[in-house]
């Protein structure tokens, strides 16, 4: 068994390391990472907005806190500065991460990626208002700035600092000016060609997609590429996968949630990016999987719920090297952090503790969806950061609701049930077999 774990191992981990080191995965991983901060801001917003400004459920329904419902705009702002323009970010961070695999220092490639994405989306909005259709010219409509246009931002982003780049290195398009002149005016100069290109090219391909389709490339890559991936990450039988996924990956010793972030990143914090848009503006919330409802379910204590393997071995746990290791593990565990349960129980090609940490959150993220889909839990609309305590985390996440307080309750008590038999088969091994 032992031998095969260590086959398995060397062969996943070397298409783990092949994957990583892929430079747009990088640059996806890299970008969405900064921008936690920015969807946390927004969310909080929406926080406030409902819990403190709001004059229905918030504190504003106080008499003598009426007051902040004048507030209310405030955090309605931040929300809107944050969430409606996260394409946008998300393109001019990609820019700046990709230009430095290039050897591109400064901000100004996350320019160039912007105005290229820009570039490709129509300037023109047609609406209907009293059955007359209304033109609006000179503006960018909401979906081209909100989570809608991500994959064709990530897309424009990528093609044109690439070829921003391979313009630069281009002798004959690059100014050489004289030794007086300062190093920034110089540099301004030497990509003042590959600005134009770059960018007359890129507006170029999206005229042509739009003459020879009839439709922006929005809409294809929207329709084509980003709505199947959201539907299948949607659906329970896709979330459960990507989390079998870096289950395994982690088992191996391998940080399995890097491995499944490119895939998951974008479309689940584009999924409460979405539902938190929703909530403040009074509208159904649409999303039961987001990046709250995996951290929420799935990863209580961190991956493989290990709060439950902790909980189980301060109640049956026999081996002293474990109980050791598990108060050691306690204080980090509750704020998600499961490092030292992984690599110093170990779970890591461990094949009886392995099992269970497959497992586990397979089974709880499936209790969260049925109870999310029945009704019992609410579904999440503040982005809460990942190291947020169990309990907290899921009433801070639904903006205060009990009953996704109690179905995380019941998926911790699961989760301990799910190890108990495990631990006691760790009590009969020694540590050698550990």
């Amino acid at each position: 068994m032992q031998g095969f774990m260590d086959r398995l191992a060397d062969v996943l981990g070397k298409f783990a390391n092949r994957i990583n080191n892929l430079r747009y995965i990088m640059v996806i991983k890299n970008a969405f990472a900064a921008l936690i901060p920015v969807i946390i801001t927004g969310a909080f917003g929406t926080l406030f907005s409902a819990m403190v400004f709001d004059a229905e459920n918030g504190l504003a329904q106080i008499e003598a806190l009426r007051f902040l419902e004048s507030l209310k705009p405030i955090s309605s702002a931040v929300s809107y500065v944050t969430l409606s323009f996260l394409t946008i970010y998300a393109v001019f961070l990609i820019g700046i991460e990709l230009a430095k695999l290039n050897k591109i220092s400064g901000v100004f490639p996350g320019i160039i990626a912007v105005m290229s994405y820009l570039s490709v989306n129509p300037m023109i909005f047609e609406f209907l208002h009293e059955d007359a259709t209304v033109v609006a010219e000179n503006v960018l409509a909401k979906q081209y700035t909100d989570t809608k246009g991500l994959f064709l931002g990530m897309f424009v982003a990528i093609f044109s600092i690439e070829l921003y780049a391979w313009l630069g290195r281009q002798k004959r398009l690059q100014i050489t000016m004289p030794d007086s002149v300062p190093g920034n005016v110089s540099a301004s100069f030497s990509a003042l060609f590959p600005t134009i290109f770059t960018v007359t090219i890129i507006a170029a391909a999206g005229f042509a997609i739009k003459a020879l389709t009839g439709m922006y490339a929005y809409d294809i890559i929207y329709n084509v590429v980003q709505r199947p991936l959201e539907g299948i990450v949607q659906g329970l039988p896709g979330i459960l996968l990507l989390m079998f996924i870096a289950q395994v990956f982690w088992v191996i010793g391998i940080h399995g949630n890097q491995m499944v972030k490119p895939i998951r990143e974008p479309l689940l914090l584009a999924a409460i990016a979405v539902n938190t848009e929703a909530f403040e503006a009074g509208k159904e919330v649409p999303n039961i999987i987001t990046m709250p409802f995996w951290d929420m379910y799935m990863s209580m204590g961190g991956s493989g719920v290990t709060i439950g393997l902790l909980i189980a071995i301060l109640i049956v746990g026999k081996r002293e090297d474990m109980r050791q290791i598990t108060k050691l593990s306690l204080a980090p565990g509750i704020f998600n952090i499961n490092e030292p349960v992984i690599f110093g129980m170990p779970i890591m090609l461990n094949p009886i503790l392995a099992i269970p940490f497959i497992l586990t959150p397979l089974v709880t993220g499936t209790i969260g969806y049925v109870a999310t889909s029945l009704g019992f839990a609410a579904k999440a609309v503040v982005m809460v950061p990942w190291p947020m305590p169990p309990i907290v985390n899921a009433y801070l996440a639904t903006a205060g609701d009990i009953g996704a307080v109690i179905t995380q309750v019941i998926c911790i008590v699961v989760a301990i049930l799910i190890y108990l038999p495990f631990v006691l088969v760790m009590n009969r091994t020694t540590n050698e077999v550990a």
